[in-house]
């Protein structure tokens, strides 16, 4: 008994040996290819993490530190520190609080307007041509092309359009269709339609953008989820509702988070009608607009600088908390 008993006893173990020799040199093989894919991953990231570095990260810290400093352009006196004074300032000083204030709101109602409609436009956009008819390419190029253009060429092409007098091509148009009876409006110098005509023209210049990503996320939907929903008779509405929005859904967050950012950096179209003549400044300034004509209007570089950053710093706050409120259910 005594014999067989080690026999018993040993013969598992080397029956352990081999497997755990194996699961050990298993373990390594497993790893190694996320760990590539991983490197691969940070080396393809390296360039654009390098130029938000070098053309975001740098100048904006460079900012910060001008905000400090009262800095002006052309003067022969040294930059002298001025601490938070000129954070101070644009919140306690009449002069700079109240137009800084008043670019604020404008900043939000013109992206409290902008997200929803231009995400709802570029959808409604997206979901009719995500069909197969003839020539359905050209009317996506059509959709798309005032994406290519410029934005200061745009705003160029809708001042005539904005016109106020009569050769205005709005203004010509309502008064052919109301047989003479509408006269000459002015649309980018009223206050009650300033905002507005900007607004236009911005959803018009891109919502082809939005319209191309949401179009890209329709296209990745299985076709056999719209053929079960057919077979239980479920109508458009409840196939959109139960088949697109829930396929769509990140590419929604993205795309609002996108137009979001892009309607709190609204400039070109503005600084364009206001210096072209006729725009309503005080309806229509943004923040970035302030920034800019202070640092070279005013040559005040300090200023500007803590405008920048206060701006900046909201903007981030913003679009943490839609981004928290919106985000997909398949994240944590």
């Amino acid at each position: 008994m005594n014999i067989v008993e080690p026999a018993h006893t040993a013969a598992p173990d080397r029956e352990r040996t081999p497997s755990m020799t194996a699961e050990k040199t298993a373990r390594p093989t497993r790893r190694r290819p996320r760990n590539r894919d991983r490197l691969h991953g940070l080396l393809m990231s390296v360039p654009a993490v390098a130029g938000l570095i070098a053309f975001v990260g740098i100048p904006f810290g460079y900012a910060v530190v001008l905000s400090f400093y009262n800095v002006r352009l052309g003067s022969p006196l040294a930059p002298t520190f001025f601490g938070l004074e000129q954070y101070r300032r644009l919140f306690t000083d009449p002069d700079l609080s109240g137009p800084f204030l008043r670019a604020l709101l404008n900043n939000l109602t013109f992206a409290v307007v902008v997200v929803p409609l231009q995400t709802g436009l570029a959808l409604a956009l997206a979901i009719l041509l995500n069909r197969k008819l003839k020539a359905i390419g050209l009317f996506r190029s059509l959709f798309f092309m005032p994406v290519v253009f410029p934005m200061t060429l745009v705003a160029v092409i809708w001042r005539l359009i904005l016109a106020r007098s009569d050769q205005g091509l709005l203004n010509s148009a309502l008064h052919a269709v109301s047989f003479g009876n509408w006269g000459a409006f002015d649309w980018l110098g009223d206050g009650a339609t300033a905002m507005a005509s900007i607004i236009v023209l911005s959803v018009w210049q891109g919502v082809g953008f939005q319209m191309v990503i949401l179009l890209a996320g329709l296209q990745q939907i299985p076709g056999e989820l719209y053929e079960a929903a057919e077979l239980d008779r479920a109508t458009r509405w409840q196939q959109f509702r139960h088949v697109t929005l829930p396929g769509i859904r990140g590419t929604l967050v993205f795309v609002a988070l996108l137009t979001s950012v892009l309607s709190f950096r609204v400039f070109d179209q503005v600084y364009v009608l206001i210096h072209g003549g006729g725009l309503d400044e005080d309806a229509t300034r943004t923040v970035m607009y302030q920034a800019v004509t202070t640092a070279f209007d005013q040559n005040n570089i300090g200023q500007a600088s803590a405008i920048t950053v206060v701006f900046f710093l909201i903007v981030v706050a913003l679009t943490l908390i839609q981004r928290r409120v919106v985000r997909p259910d398949n994240e944590d």
